[in-house]
C-alpha cells in the first residue's frame, strides 16, 4: 500500500481575499495528482478566536512550524507580494526551513519576468527612478549588472526571485512554474512534487 505524501501549502495565499475558496482548490489539485495538501490554517484550529496581538501572532507562527514539521514536501507561491518585487518574506522563511530540513520543495508564479526586471519596475512605479548600470564595485557580488538610485545591487539575475529563494527551492531538486493562471502554475508545480515524492516513498 502507498502513502500518499503530504505537501505544506505556503504564500501570501493566506492573506488573499477568498483565501479558504483558494485552499480548497489547491486542496482538490493536490488530491489529483496524488498527494495531501494542507494549508496554514489546518494547523490553526481555535487561533482565529484569540485576540490580534504578539501572543496570537507567535502561536501561529508555531502552529506553522508544527505543520511544516509533519510534511513531507512544500510547495511556494512566489509571486510579488503587496506591488513590490519580492514575495511575502515569511513564505521565503518557511522555504528556508523546509529547505535546512532536507524536503522536496517547488515553486509556482503567474509572474515569469526576472527578479532584476521586477525590480526595475516597482522603481518606476513607487519612486519614478530606473536602474543604472553598476557603478559601485566596492563588494564581490557578481549576481548582477544594474543597480537602483542608491546603489543597491538588483541581484539575482537570471531568476524569477532573490537568488537564496528561488535557489533553495531548486537545490532541493524542484524547479518553478510559470503560468498566467494562478491554478495551472499550481497544477505544474505540484505534479513534478508529487512525482519527487513518490521516487522517495
Amino acid at each position: 500500500m502507498t502513502t500518499r505524501g503530504t505537501v505544506y501549502l505556503a504564500g501570501d495565499l493566506v492573506f488573499r481575499p477568498g483565501a479558504i475558496a483558494i485552499f480548497d482548490h489547491l486542496r482538490a489539485l493536490c488530491d489529483a495528482a496524488g498527494v495531501t495538501g494542507l494549508a496554514p490554517f489546518d494547523g490553526q484550529a481555535g487561533i482565529e478566536a484569540l485576540p490580534q496581538g504578539l501572543e496570537t501572532t507567535l502561536k501561529i507562527v508555531r502552529a506553522d512550524r508544527d505543520l511544516m514539521d509533519r510534511c513531507d514536501g512544500g510547495i511556494f507561491c512566489i509571486d510579488p507580494f503587496r506591488r513590490s518585487a519580492d514575495m511575502d518574506p515569511g513564505t521565503a522563511v518557511e522555504i528556508g526551513y523546509m529547505m535546512a530540513q532536507g524536503k522536496p520543495l517547488a515553486g509556482y508564479t503567474t509572474d515569469g519576468r526576472l527578479y532584476p526586471e521586477k525590480v526595475r519596475a516597482y522603481c518606476r512605479a513607487a519612486w519614478g527612478d530606473d536602474l543604472r548600470p553598476r557603478t559601485t564595485h566596492d563588494a564581490p557580488v557578481g549576481s548582477g549588472a544594474v543597480e537602483d538610485c542608491d546603489g543597491i545591487l538588483a541581484h539575482s539575475d537570471g531568476m524569477l526571485q532573490n537568488g537564496m529563494v528561488e535557489g533553495f527551492i531548486r537545490l532541493s531538486g524542484g524547479g518553478i512554474a510559470v503560468h498566467d493562471d494562478f491554478y495551472e502554475a499550481f497544477r505544474l508545480a505540484i505534479t513534478d512534487l508529487a512525482s519527487r515524492l513518490r521516487v522517495r516513498a
